[in-house]
């Protein structure tokens, strides 16, 4: 019985992926703590340490599918970690080899590497997602890089924009993520060995120690931290931090599609599914269900950042319980950005966009969305504090007598005197005034492409 969105059999492909999931498998944790106490041997083999032939037979004979799970089950809840229990396992399976398994580890080696083996492998994924995204809105800022539209402050009017801008805005943040994230890879990757308490003085020589961890990280594709990093959990925090950064990136689309997509505006569409956003009871409905699921997927990662930056709290060389936190936060923000992406991608690959209820939306003010243009037109002629003040008297003219801000300019003599009727019809037409929107959307999905 599933007591989470994240093992739900109903849930739990609307808040995860299967591709992650499989990443985050619990089989799959084991399977990579494997594959760090081979490493290990191989490291140790490396530096002298133990003999090759000992590391030879332990990855050779290693093979968690055949592991008793319900022993290590049964273990763990004992002993509060699963690498014992796994140990025990694994030694036996490599025969007289098995004396070596494990050799100066503590079981946060293992644990951390392992951890790590999974970030990279997650990370890797969420780069194709993110890749998956941008290359849909990069498509979206070019096909309407020109399509004029509202551009909103404050949930009011302000000033025309391009739909194409709006979209290489949302784009231009998830660059910068990709950015973010191909430099976290280089820094937060981190192989973990030290020991007991993080000095690896169960090797002897210090540079037994320097040695078997450089060649660990170098076998598990890994970077050498230099140090141990038991209680400095900047690493995995940083990854965690990102996604729940790339999550409220994505929200603020799902806010703003969730908008544009309400009665009232009508500007967009999710794509159409048959049944997708259904009522039981109200037949016409078309809930935009990706929307709110990537909004929900934002606020829940949030949640998780807030969760490892407790995890950072460690005390001295072992923390007693902050560790524990990320075991729940890690692989569940790894797997809500990976369904926030997921919905995203097909959002916005998919999108329907209304140009022609963006047009009505627009003229909704009788043109006051281009009254800055008057101002800034008029500003020459008159200067600019006293264009404002007229500009401003036209507007209050246009909203008492419900007539639109050319009828009220055309009303003011002075204006007409100075501008000309042509003058003002161009200085009213939206179109007119958009300024480097398209450019920049444009550029915004070049550098994309």
């Amino acid at each position: 019985m599933a007591t989470s969105v994240f093992d739900s059999l109903l849930l739990r492909d609307m808040f995860g992926t299967p591709a992650m999931r499989a990443i985050f498998d619990e089989r799959a944790f084991i399977a990579r703590c494997v594959d760090v106490e081979t490493a290990l041997a191989r490291a140790q083999a490396r530096a002298g340490l133990i003999p090759q032939e000992a590391a030879t037979r332990i990855s050779a004979s290693a093979d968690p599918s055949i592991f008793d799970y319900e022993a290590l089950r049964a273990e763990t809840e004992i002993v509060g970690y699963p690498i014992l229990a796994m140990v025990r396992q694994l030694s036996a399976q490599c025969g007289e080899a098995g004396r070596y398994v494990h050799w100066g580890a503590t079981t946060q080696d293992i644990m951390d590497s392992a951890t790590m083996l999974q970030c990279k492998a997650a990370v890797a994924l969420i780069e194709t997602q993110l890749l998956d995204v941008r290359v849909a809105l990069a498509g979206l800022a070019e096909r309407h890089a020109a399509t004029v539209t509202a551009g909103r402050t404050h949930l009011q009017h302000a000033l025309p924009v391009t739909f194409g801008f709006r979209c290489a805005v949302w784009l231009s943040a998830l660059d910068r993520h990709a950015e973010r994230l191909a430099q976290a890879r280089d820094r937060s990757l981190l192989a973990q060995f030290g020991g007991a308490a993080g000095t690896m003085a169960s090797l002897g020589d210090p540079a037994n120690g320097i040695a078997v961890r450089a060649h660990l990280a170098d076998e598990l594709g890994l970077a050498d931290p230099g140090i141990t990093w038991h209680v400095a959990r900047d690493a995995p925090n940083e990854w965690v931090a990102l996604l729940a950064a790339i999550g409220a990136s994505l929200g603020k689309i799902a806010i703003d599609v969730l908008t544009m997509a309400s009665s009232e505006f009508g500007e967009v569409a999710e794509p159409f599914v048959p049944g997708r956003g259904g009522s039981s009871t109200m037949p016409q409905k078309r809930n935009p269900i990706s929307s709110e699921l990537i909004f929900a997927a934002a606020k829940m990662l949030r949640e998780r950042a807030a969760l490892m930056l407790d995890a950072m709290l460690t005390d001295f060389e072992r923390a007693t319980g902050p560790w524990h936190l990320e075991w729940s936060a890690l692989p569940e923000a790894f797997l809500l950005a990976s369904s926030a992406l997921h919905q995203s991608a097909f959002l916005l690959e998919g999108l329907e966009v209304d140009e022609g209820r963006m047009k009505r939306n627009l003229d909704l003010t009788g043109g006051l969305i281009v009254a800055e243009a008057v101002m800034m037109g008029l500003a020459p002629e008159i200067g600019r504090q006293e264009a404002h003040d007229v500009v401003y008297d036209a507007c209050r003219g246009a909203l008492d007598q419900r007539i639109s801000l050319f009828d009220a300019l055309m009303k003011h003599q002075a204006i007409v005197e100075r501008l000309g009727e042509a003058r003002l019809r161009a200085l009213t037409d939206p179109a007119n005034y958009l300024g480097g929107a398209a450019v920049m959307a444009r550029e915004v999905a070049a550098r994309a492409r």
